[in-house]
């Protein structure tokens, strides 16, 4: 280590951490490319050949140009996960009945039954999908 100087190892270190982050924000741009529904065959793939084929250049144009709504359909994607997560909770929660799941479930098809609302088969039927 005598040949390589410690200040040699920290700009070593800084341009691999440029690199890093630099193919990072072009794996980025390409997923925002395919991922806006505003842009249809052509644009994309204009977009796609000039990031592709002149790398830096491409990406830099890009940031510039479509970085404002880039961020839009971040946050938007965001919202959206959140809500489906939001939601399938909720009809976890709901469906779960309180912990006690399938033994709930075929509790309340033992009533039906008993009433006579459903048939011996049907009770069969709904038995066997609860508990499979």
């Amino acid at each position: 280590m005598d040949d390589y100087p410690l200040l040699n190892l920290f700009w070593t270190m800084l341009w691999f951490f440029v690199w890093v982050m630099w193919f990072f924000l072009l794996f980025k741009i390409i997923t925002d490319i395919f991922r806006d529904h505003s842009l249809h065959g052509w644009g994309k793939a204009g977009w796609l050949i000039l990031v592709l084929l002149v790398p830096f250049l491409g990406v830099f144009i890009y940031v510039i140009a479509r970085g404002r709504s880039m961020h839009e359909r971040d946050a938007k994607q965001m919202k959206e996960n959140e809500a489906a997560f939001r939601s399938y909770v909720q009809q976890a929660a709901v469906s779960g009945g309180g912990g006690g799941g399938g033994a709930d479930e075929l509790g309340k098809l033992s009533a039906l039954k008993d009433k006579g609302d459903i048939t011996q088969e049907e009770f069969d039927r709904a038995k066997a999908r609860i508990l499979a």
